[in-house]
């Protein structure tokens, strides 16, 4: 299991991850679900990734290196001229994937499962933020939906609806990503650091962020500390129901 999460904002893109992986419990990893493409000035995409590891894997292989599409028409990330197109690129080596590997996985009795996060910008178009799924297909990030999430999405979200908006500046959506990511780290420990994060300011096609975040890192340390606190001091204003219990 992962977590990751991606958020679309008016000033640009926030993205964050874990690199927890696991076949059971005696078989725990650490593998970076966060890989980037960058031209500065020209383009910058995040891909993060959720669900089989070696699926995940040959999708990021395939994308680097650029591959034949079911049309045999070539795909490359780098040539991609939308965040549309590139979502298109990275479904068809999904598809791919699935048609080589898919079949074999389920005879071995594994079911094949995988989801992604795409976010970023190509000059002169939108930054735009994607979901896309085993099949290929995929959804879009909108004003009503400013936030993605995949892998074990339940335990960071009720922050992630409370706080983000359009217009949330940068620093404080990634400050709520960790926060979402430390609520989920709390409550599943398939999930885990160290974690990868990016911030791709709008407009500039270059990622003014990008960090790994372990353990000891002193800023996360301390939000893990205050909004455990906040919460129970929260929690104990809140009146006592007057329930004879």
């Amino acid at each position: 299991m992962t977590y990751c999460v991606g958020l679309l904002l008016n000033d640009g893109i926030v993205m964050l991850s874990d690199s927890r992986t696991n076949a059971g419990v005696d078989s725990i990893a650490t593998f970076g679900k966060m890989h980037v493409w960058e031209q500065p000035g020209e383009r910058a995409l995040a891909l993060a990734t959720a669900g089989n590891l070696s699926l995940s894997q040959s999708v990021v292989a395939l994308l680097r290196e650029g591959f034949a599409g079911e049309d045999g028409k070539a795909h490359d990330m780098m040539q991609a001229t939308s965040m549309f197109e590139a979502a298109g690129i990275v479904g068809a080596a999904i598809r791919e994937v699935a048609r080589r590997d898919g079949e074999g996985l389920k005879q071995q009795g594994v079911e094949p499962s995988l989801s992604m996060l795409l976010g970023g910008q190509i000059a002169g178009r939108p930054h735009e933020l994607y979901m896309l799924y085993y099949a290929g297909n995929f959804i879009r990030a909108t004003e009503d939906t400013p936030f993605l999430q995949i892998g074990e999405i339940k335990y960071g979200k009720p922050i992630l609806d409370r706080v983000i908006q359009p217009d949330t500046p940068l620093v404080q959506a990634a400050k709520c990503a960790l926060v979402s990511m430390d609520s989920t780290l709390r409550s599943n420990i398939s999930v885990g650091p160290p974690l990868d994060l990016v911030v791709l300011p709008r407009d500039t096609q270059r990622f003014s962020l990008r960090k790994r975040i372990t353990e000891q890192d002193s800023y996360f340390s301390s939000i893990r500390g205050l909004w455990g606190e906040g919460l129970r001091k929260v929690f104990a204003t809140i009146p006592d129901p007057d329930w004879n219990l």
